[in-house]
Protein backbone atom coordinates (compact mmCIF):
# COMPACT_ATOMS: atom_id res chain seq x y z
CA UNK A 1 0.00 0.00 0.00
CA UNK A 2 1.28 3.44 -0.89
CA UNK A 3 0.52 5.71 2.47
CA UNK A 4 0.73 9.94 1.69
CA UNK A 5 0.48 12.28 4.88
CA UNK A 6 -1.84 14.57 3.11
CA UNK A 7 -6.22 14.15 2.72
CA UNK A 8 -6.37 13.00 -1.18
CA UNK A 9 -9.32 15.58 -2.51
CA UNK A 10 -11.31 13.25 -5.37
CA UNK A 11 -14.45 13.96 -6.70
CA UNK A 12 -16.56 10.74 -6.70
CA UNK A 13 -17.15 7.71 -4.44
CA UNK A 14 -15.75 5.30 -7.43
CA UNK A 15 -13.03 7.45 -7.31
CA UNK A 16 -12.00 6.83 -4.24
CA UNK A 17 -13.03 3.33 -4.02
CA UNK A 18 -10.44 2.80 -6.92
CA UNK A 19 -7.66 4.73 -4.38
CA UNK A 20 -8.79 2.91 -1.69
CA UNK A 21 -7.39 -0.48 -3.37
CA UNK A 22 -3.67 0.52 -3.40
CA UNK A 23 -3.71 4.06 -1.08
CA UNK A 24 -4.03 3.96 2.21
CA UNK A 25 -4.34 7.66 2.95
CA UNK A 26 -7.33 9.78 3.92
CA UNK A 27 -9.76 10.19 0.81
CA UNK A 28 -12.24 12.78 0.74
CA UNK A 29 -15.03 12.81 -1.95
CA UNK A 30 -16.55 16.33 -2.95
CA UNK A 31 -19.29 14.75 -4.40
CA UNK A 32 -19.05 16.24 -8.23
CA UNK A 33 -20.53 20.11 -8.05
CA UNK A 34 -22.66 19.44 -4.83
CA UNK A 35 -19.07 20.61 -2.93
CA UNK A 36 -20.20 24.40 -4.29
CA UNK A 37 -23.19 24.16 -2.11
CA UNK A 38 -22.09 22.26 0.89
CA UNK A 39 -21.09 24.38 3.64
CA UNK A 40 -20.10 20.88 5.61
CA UNK A 41 -17.69 20.23 3.20
CA UNK A 42 -15.89 23.07 2.40
CA UNK A 43 -15.44 23.57 6.30
CA UNK A 44 -14.00 19.95 5.94
CA UNK A 45 -11.50 20.77 2.87
CA UNK A 46 -9.99 24.18 4.84
CA UNK A 47 -9.57 22.39 7.88
CA UNK A 48 -7.85 19.14 5.96
CA UNK A 49 -5.82 21.99 4.23
CA UNK A 50 -4.54 24.10 7.60
CA UNK A 51 -3.96 20.71 9.63
CA UNK A 52 -2.74 17.76 7.55
CA UNK A 53 -2.52 19.69 3.70
CA UNK A 54 -4.49 18.33 0.38
CA UNK A 55 -3.45 16.69 -2.59
CA UNK A 56 -5.98 17.49 -5.25
CA UNK A 57 -7.08 15.28 -7.77
CA UNK A 58 -9.95 15.38 -10.24
CA UNK A 59 -10.95 14.31 -13.53
CA UNK A 60 -9.02 16.00 -16.44
CA UNK A 61 -12.10 17.45 -17.80
CA UNK A 62 -13.94 21.19 -17.53
CA UNK A 63 -15.62 19.80 -14.67
CA UNK A 64 -12.97 18.54 -12.71
CA UNK A 65 -10.98 21.35 -12.98
CA UNK A 66 -13.60 23.70 -12.37
CA UNK A 67 -13.97 21.57 -8.76
CA UNK A 68 -9.80 21.72 -8.60
CA UNK A 69 -10.12 26.01 -9.10
CA UNK A 70 -13.28 26.18 -6.09
CA UNK A 71 -11.10 23.42 -3.49
CA UNK A 72 -8.09 25.62 -4.19
CA UNK A 73 -9.84 28.88 -3.38
CA UNK A 74 -11.79 27.35 -0.38
CA UNK A 75 -8.07 25.76 0.92
CA UNK A 76 -5.46 29.15 0.54
CA UNK A 77 -4.49 29.29 4.07
CA UNK A 78 -3.70 25.83 3.78
CA UNK A 79 -1.18 23.35 2.21
CA UNK A 80 -2.31 22.29 -1.11
CA UNK A 81 -0.58 19.89 -3.57
CA UNK A 82 -1.69 19.30 -7.20
CA UNK A 83 -2.26 16.11 -8.90
CA UNK A 84 -3.11 15.99 -12.79
CA UNK A 85 -4.02 12.75 -14.23
CA UNK A 86 -3.57 12.41 -18.23
CA UNK A 87 -6.24 12.77 -21.15
CA UNK A 88 -6.42 9.64 -21.83
CA UNK A 89 -9.30 8.61 -24.52
CA UNK A 90 -12.22 5.93 -23.13
CA UNK A 91 -14.68 4.86 -20.66
CA UNK A 92 -15.05 3.74 -17.42
CA UNK A 93 -15.99 -0.11 -17.55
CA UNK A 94 -18.99 0.39 -14.63
CA UNK A 95 -20.47 3.28 -17.44
CA UNK A 96 -22.65 2.72 -20.87
CA UNK A 97 -20.94 5.69 -22.47
CA UNK A 98 -18.28 7.96 -21.90
CA UNK A 99 -18.39 11.15 -20.28
CA UNK A 100 -19.08 14.23 -22.53
CA UNK A 101 -15.43 15.19 -23.24
CA UNK A 102 -14.38 11.22 -24.03
CA UNK A 103 -12.07 10.85 -21.65
CA UNK A 104 -11.40 8.80 -18.63
CA UNK A 105 -11.98 10.08 -15.16
CA UNK A 106 -9.69 9.22 -11.96
CA UNK A 107 -11.55 5.92 -11.74
CA UNK A 108 -10.64 4.80 -14.59
CA UNK A 109 -6.90 5.59 -15.07
CA UNK A 110 -4.28 2.64 -13.65
CA UNK A 111 -2.50 2.64 -10.47
CA UNK A 112 0.35 3.30 -11.73
CA UNK A 113 -0.37 6.83 -13.71
CA UNK A 114 -2.01 7.52 -10.52
CA UNK A 115 0.77 6.92 -8.49
CA UNK A 116 2.98 8.64 -10.55
CA UNK A 117 0.78 12.07 -10.79
CA UNK A 118 1.04 11.75 -6.60
CA UNK A 119 3.99 11.52 -6.42
CA UNK A 120 4.59 14.16 -9.40
CA UNK A 121 2.72 16.48 -7.12
CA UNK A 122 5.21 17.03 -4.25
CA UNK A 123 3.25 14.90 -1.85
CA UNK A 124 4.83 13.56 1.69
CA UNK A 125 5.40 9.74 1.35
CA UNK A 126 4.96 8.28 4.98
CA UNK A 127 7.90 6.75 6.35
CA UNK A 128 10.30 8.75 3.91
CA UNK A 129 12.39 11.68 4.73
CA UNK A 130 10.53 14.58 2.21
CA UNK A 131 13.67 15.51 -0.03
CA UNK A 132 14.19 19.48 -1.06
CA UNK A 133 11.94 20.28 -4.42
CA UNK A 134 14.23 22.78 -7.14
CA UNK A 135 12.47 25.62 -7.27
CA UNK A 136 12.04 27.32 -10.47
CA UNK A 137 11.89 31.21 -10.59
CA UNK A 138 9.55 31.55 -13.90
CA UNK A 139 6.51 33.31 -14.65
CA UNK A 140 4.17 33.96 -17.00
CA UNK A 141 6.50 35.71 -18.96
CA UNK A 142 8.69 33.05 -18.91
CA UNK A 143 6.32 31.11 -20.73
CA UNK A 144 5.78 34.08 -23.42
CA UNK A 145 9.82 34.02 -24.04
CA UNK A 146 9.45 30.49 -24.44
CA UNK A 147 6.60 30.84 -26.94
CA UNK A 148 4.05 29.25 -24.63
CA UNK A 149 1.63 32.45 -24.43
CA UNK A 150 0.76 35.23 -26.53
CA UNK A 151 2.81 33.80 -29.62
CA UNK A 152 0.72 32.73 -33.11
CA UNK A 153 1.14 29.69 -32.58
CA UNK A 154 1.26 29.59 -28.36
CA UNK A 155 -1.65 27.39 -27.57
CA UNK A 156 -0.40 24.49 -29.97
CA UNK A 157 2.67 24.49 -28.39
CA UNK A 158 1.23 24.66 -24.84
CA UNK A 159 -1.01 21.43 -25.54
CA UNK A 160 1.68 19.73 -26.81
CA UNK A 161 3.87 20.73 -23.96
CA UNK A 162 0.47 19.47 -21.69
CA UNK A 163 0.14 16.56 -23.36
CA UNK A 164 3.53 15.59 -23.04
CA UNK A 165 3.66 15.79 -19.75
CA UNK A 166 0.39 13.90 -19.22
CA UNK A 167 -1.31 17.14 -17.98
CA UNK A 168 -4.92 18.17 -19.15
CA UNK A 169 -4.94 20.41 -22.31
CA UNK A 170 -7.19 22.53 -20.63
CA UNK A 171 -4.47 24.08 -17.94
CA UNK A 172 -4.28 27.26 -17.59
CA UNK A 173 -1.09 29.09 -17.60
CA UNK A 174 -0.96 29.99 -13.63
CA UNK A 175 -1.77 25.91 -12.92
CA UNK A 176 1.30 24.94 -15.97
CA UNK A 177 3.72 27.06 -14.10
CA UNK A 178 3.08 26.00 -11.06
CA UNK A 179 3.37 22.11 -12.00
CA UNK A 180 6.83 22.74 -14.04
CA UNK A 181 8.24 24.57 -11.09
CA UNK A 182 7.79 21.17 -9.21
CA UNK A 183 8.95 19.43 -11.75
CA UNK A 184 12.01 21.09 -13.66
CA UNK A 185 14.58 23.86 -13.06
CA UNK A 186 14.06 26.87 -15.31
CA UNK A 187 16.82 25.39 -17.79
CA UNK A 188 15.50 22.03 -17.93
CA UNK A 189 11.97 23.31 -18.74
CA UNK A 190 13.50 25.58 -21.61
CA UNK A 191 15.58 22.13 -22.97
CA UNK A 192 12.59 20.16 -22.35
CA UNK A 193 10.15 23.05 -24.71
CA UNK A 194 12.59 22.71 -27.68
CA UNK A 195 12.84 19.20 -28.03
CA UNK A 196 8.95 18.93 -28.04
CA UNK A 197 8.94 21.98 -30.66
CA UNK A 198 11.42 19.35 -32.64
CA UNK A 199 8.84 16.30 -32.16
Amino acid sequence: MFTLKEVIIVEGRYDKIKLSNFIDSPIFVTNGFSVFNNKESQKAIRNFAKTDGIVILTDSDSAGLKIRAFVKQLALEGNIFDAYVPEIEGKERRKTTPGKEGILGVEGITEEIIIKALLDSGATIKGEKKTEKKTLPITKNDLYILGLSGRENSQDLRKKILKELGLPTKMSSNMLVSVISRRFTKDEFAEFVEKVKKL
